[in-house]
């Protein structure tokens, strides 16, 4: 590790399983469920993970086996037993982590490998939505068995989707065609288009304390952040990633700090309102870093999975420090 964290990283070896994403319950603090793939997601099967943490490091709570790779994973809103996964064969699985054995639905409509899933944070909305390889983005109310509605118009592979945490019936999505999509639900339709890069875009995240503010993360290892209020220039552009960022998050806790993984092993930190915007380089894993998340409970704990069968949850010494 190039610094020193806040405390040994507690961690789950998971022999034949390569982490795609890892996401915090926002229920039960520490809990994380990941999910994963077989043959780097290529071929075989993929597992749920759903680990807690105890006194010897992390230990797994329950698992549930589908027969494709699983790429992401969402908590529900308002169950806290309750996620959905998607997977290389085209579908979405509601699991319930109070029942060993499911899913208890699946929903296949994609056509082509799904790489994202995000359950809305609104109160009062329970929808999910879905982004594809097959260049279209689906919305799904869990307890409906078929889509409510597709968008269309990116021109290559959506790689992440994720819902305003702000806008009631408002997400974003970031393609391979390497731009940033703002999608109203109440309209059908799309509402700004954002050449974000020139580049494919793998990532996108929206601030927790700005309804404007979002962050897009490419094949180009740069983080650029954008003001829906003016899209011709992005407002910070980070850069010191050496391969493709996989994944961004904005600190639920810290209003300009954010972290990325990606395939050069590392997950970085950032404060994009300092000088110095690279808060800490974490090189803990020695494969592909695709998953990674803030606690919700903890404003010091985060955790992240790789390619290398590690799942881990620790505290990173720029986040047990006072800014």
């Amino acid at each position: 590790m190039s610094a020193v964290c806040g405390g040994p990283a507690r961690t789950l070896r998971v022999p034949g399983r390569h982490g795609y994403a890892a996401e915090f319950s926002p229920y039960l603090p520490g809990r994380l469920a990941c999910a994963t793939a077989q043959h780097y997601g290529i071929a075989g099967c993929g597992t749920l993970l759903i680990l807690d943490p105890d006194e010897s490091g992390l230990r797994l709570f329950r698992s549930f086996d589908w027969n494709d790779g699983l790429f992401d994973v969402t908590w529900s809103e308002n169950n806290e037993h309750v996620l959905i996964t998607c997977s290389g064969d085209g579908s979405l699985q509601l699991w319930d982590t109070a029942k060993a054995a499911g899913p208890l639905q699946v929903y296949k409509e994609h056509t082509q490998e799904v790489y994202s899933v995000d359950w809305s944070q609104t109160r009062g909305e329970q929808l999910v939505v879905s982004g594809s390889w097959d260049r279209t983005v689906k919305l799904w109310d869990p307890t409906v068995g078929k889509s409510l509605c597709t968008f269309r118009g990116h021109e290559s592979i959506i790689y992440s989707t994720i819902w305003s945490p702000h806008i009631p019936g408002c997400f974003a999505s970031a393609s391979g065609d390497q731009t940033l999509r703002i999608w109203d639900v109440k309209a059908a339709g799309v509402r700004i288009v954002i050449p974000a890069h020139q580049a494919e875009i793998l990532s996108c995240d929206w601030c927790k304390y700005s309804e404007n503010l979002l962050v897009t993360g490419a094949v180009d290892c740069s983080l650029r952040g954008w003001d829906l209020r003016n899209v011709r220039q992005p407002v910070f552009e980070l850069l010191g990633h050496t391969y493709a960022i996989r994944r961004v998050k904005f600190s639920p806790f810290h209003a300009s700090v954010l972290a990325s993984c990606s395939y050069d092993f590392t997950v970085r930190f950032w404060n994009f309102s300092k000088p110095d915007f690279l808060l800490e380089t974490v090189e803990h894993h020695t494969e592909f870093t695709c998953g990674l998340d803030f606690s919700l409970q903890s404003p010091t704990q985060v955790a992240d999975c790789s390619w290398d069968e590690t799942i881990k949850i620790y505290d990173p010494a720029c986040l047990t420090i006072p800014a």
